[in-house]
């Protein structure tokens, strides 16, 4: 009987402590949403900046852009920049005043600014190459850059390169 008594207290003290936990729980949970709240860099707009700022790459300002524009459409974050890097060194040889550096139309494309270059060239490379079958960088370059046997390797190296370059961080807080 003794044996229950405590058992049967034992019960109810944790039944107790386990009310008291959950209300930690929902404290924890409600600065937890707070948090949510705030803005979180992305690394790999970080990495990516980096990256094209190492190449004094004129979209480097756009990294976020082209993150946001592969996430809109569900491509490898690392396709279209390294689609400039083959095309036009990142940027820095294009048509003067183009915003085309993907060799678009043969490079005589005229996009109004980054920004819309980044967003036309995504949806493309959604909507007319990979949800048409296209889903491998050999296949994307069969149409791409059809005459180039050297161009699907060369995406593949610059894709390879954006994401071993390292980040730089400061290890004192």
């Amino acid at each position: 009987m003794k044996k229950l008594l405590i058992t049967l207290a034992l019960w109810a003290l944790l039944a107790t402590r386990a009310d008291s936990v959950s209300a930690q729980v929902l404290v924890a949970e409600s600065s937890a949403s707070l948090k949510a709240n705030e803005q979180v860099t992305d690394k790999r707009v970080a990495t990516l900046e980096n990256f094209l700022e190492k190449y004094d790459s004129p979209l480097a300002p756009y990294s976020e852009v082209f993150i946001a524009t592969a996430d809109k459409y569900n491509l490898d974050w690392r396709l279209i920049p390294a689609i400039t890097g083959v095309e036009s060194t990142f940027g820095k040889r294009i048509p003067y005043n183009s915003f085309n550096a993907y060799g678009w139309a043969n490079g005589e494309y005229r996009f109004t600014s980054w920004e819309e270059s980044i967003e036309i060239v995504g949806e493309a490379l959604r909507t007319k190459y990979e949800d048409k079958g296209a889903v491998s960088i050999n296949q994307i370059a069969r149409r791409y850059a059809p005459p180039s046997s050297t161009w699907a390797g060369k995406v593949k190296f610059f894709m390879r390169k954006i994401e071993a370059y390292p980040l730089e961080f400061d290890l004192e807080v």
